[in-house]
């Protein structure tokens, strides 16, 4: 841990901002629920600002709670831990099952416009269950960042959290408008098939890991 006497140096808190920026891009760029929404609503150009602002607003919340005490508890709970995991394997197996039967099955058309066409409050609903109902999210941010920010003390902390942050907000929007500025050359139905396709098989694959194994902390 940090010595107390050490929080006001620049050079401490500046190392602490940089870790927690550095830690969270490494955890987040791993393609999940939430990036696979992100990246469906960017390439449908729809409500790409809010879907970016609430899943960057909500990791910088969870990081937050976790690295100012939730983290601790909730790592020294393994009945609470065991809950979210067989939750989140069967949310993330629904969610798989539901994207391969759209890319099997769905319509070309419907493919393409899905995104496009929903409107923004079910947009935003479905953004708040991919990142609350996933136990991946809180695994990331409420317990391993949660578990190292604790680390740090003052205004170290507060600068490893803004880090985290700012890392969220970088992501979260090179995933979303990069997508977006994409859209235009991913119009042809073959290609939302492959997405959705793509997404079916890391969402199972998830939840298979999920129930298959243990968090390890």
């Amino acid at each position: 841990m940090i010595p107390s006497e050490a929080i006001s140096n620049p050079q401490v808190v500046g190392a602490a901002g940089m870790q927690g920026l550095l830690t969270m891009a490494g955890l987040i760029v791993a393609i999940g629920a939430q990036n696979a929404l992100v990246l469906r609503q960017g390439l449908a150009r729809r409500h790409v600002w809010p879907v970016v602002a609430l899943c960057t607003v909500s990791d910088w919340l969870l990081t937050a709670l976790g690295v100012f005490g939730l983290g601790a508890v909730i790592a020294r709970s393994p009945v609470w831990l065991e809950v979210c995991r067989y939750a989140g394997a069967a949310f993330l197996l629904l969610y798989g099952v539901r994207s391969a039967w759209r890319a099997w099955t769905g319509p070309a058309e419907a493919l393409a416009a899905a995104g496009s066409v929903q409107q923004l409050g079910p947009t935003l609903a479905a953004t708040l269950a991919m990142t609350y109902l996933n136990p991946h999210v809180y695994l990331d941010t409420v317990v391993l960042m949660g578990t190292l920010g604790a680390q740090h003390v003052g205004e170290a902390r507060v600068a490893f959290v803004g880090g985290a942050g700012l890392a969220s907000a970088l992501w979260f929007s090179v995933l979303g408008f990069g997508a977006a500025v994409a859209s235009r050359w991913l119009h042809q139905p073959a290609v939302w098939r492959a997405i959705d396709a793509a997404i079916s098989g890391v969402m199972l694959w998830m939840a298979v890991q999920l129930a298959l194994r243990p968090f390890q902390l």
